[in-house]
């Protein structure tokens, strides 16, 4: 199957999983408790006024109805209006969703940097003190909360030591992209953590399968340096399965750094999500799980299209 039609098929496959999650996208909004009209409008106007304004909305129409307004609505009217402010849903998560998906990508950075250094540490010091220390240190930091993860580097990294800013995603002044960069590592340090020790666990096993294959073991009485052994032999066979973890664990980084971005005052998807919960604005829930799930499903393709490119023995299975 060449390459053109693998992708299509994929495409094809994500169209009825990207339906059942707008399905449970829209539930998830509607069945939020509380009225959003009332909560938004009660003190303002008398109840014939707000069932005209629960009208102009249509959830004055039968849920089925509602949903494919919904539907409509997210096609060609920039996913509704948002009760709360006003204005269409996406032009208030555009924005946002551009800062989330720039912190995402911090989280990647820090998940495969750190994940690979660590899980490439305690494979090649396999048996050692130092493969014992470094899992050590992964099990402990597999049992952390992001949230507290997040406070501890606050406290450490910015109030303690004044190394990097506190919170934000630029200073008051602006600083360009070094200024960027300098409020982005915390964050992506503290949302990439989970993903980073479960890469690092891959990584690790994946050394100490390679280095006990016959291969290895025939290169290595050839005299062939064990540095370039490493480097280009055994890193080669583990990059697939790394890339493959690295793209599964996107999800997990996405569920971090929506709680990350309430620890660091990140302006991003979540912290709009949240705000949309308190204030029942139904479009902006909705609109904002879509619009993650949609990632999601669009990263896992890009993944598996990565994987297959990296490793031939998949496009012929």
């Amino acid at each position: 199957m060449g390459t053109v039609k693998r992708i299509g098929w994929r495409l094809l496959l994500m169209l009825p999983i990207l339906a059942l999650v707008s399905v449970l996208a829209f539930l998830i909004g509607v069945l939020t408790p509380g009225d959003p009209i009332e909560a938004q409008y009660a003190n303002r106007f008398t109840a014939e006024q707000l069932d005209q304004i629960r009208a102009t909305y249509g959830l004055d129409l039968p849920l089925w109805q509602q949903y494919f307004v919904w539907l409509k609505n997210v096609a060609v009217d920039g996913g509704g209006i948002s009760i709360v402010l006003g204005v269409p849903v996406f032009d208030i998560l555009g924005p946002n969703f551009l800062n989330t998906l720039i912190l995402t990508l911090g989280g990647v950075v820090a998940c495969v940097v750190f994940g690979m250094a660590i899980g490439a540490t305690a494979g090649i010091f396999h048996r050692t003190w130092i493969d014992r220390a470094v899992m050590l240190i992964v099990q402990i930091g597999s049992n952390l909360s992001i949230y507290w993860f997040g406070l501890v580097l606050i406290i450490v990294f910015s109030l303690q030591l004044q190394w990097l800013p506190v919170g934000g995603m630029q200073s008051r002044n602006g600083g360009g992209f070094a200024d960027l960069l300098a409020h982005l590592v915390l964050p992506s340090l503290a949302a990439g953590l989970i993903s980073m020790l479960v890469l690092a666990r891959f990584v690790r096993i994946g050394i100490i399968h390679e280095v006990g294959t016959e291969h290895f073991k025939t290169f290595a009485s050839q005299g062939i340096p064990r540095w370039k052994l490493y480097g280009k032999h055994v890193g080669r066979n583990i990059l697939p399965s790394a890339v493959n973890i690295t793209g599964l664990e996107i999800g997990t980084l996405i569920t971090g750094v929506i709680f990350v971005e309430s620890v660091f005052n990140w302006p991003g998807i979540g912290t709009q999500l949240l705000n949309a919960v308190n204030g029942k604005d139904y479009p902006v829930i909705q609109g904002g799980i879509l619009l993650v799930a949609a990632c999601y499903l669009v990263v896992n393709l890009l993944t598996d299209i990565t994987v297959d490119s990296l490793n031939p023995r998949l496009r012929r299975a």
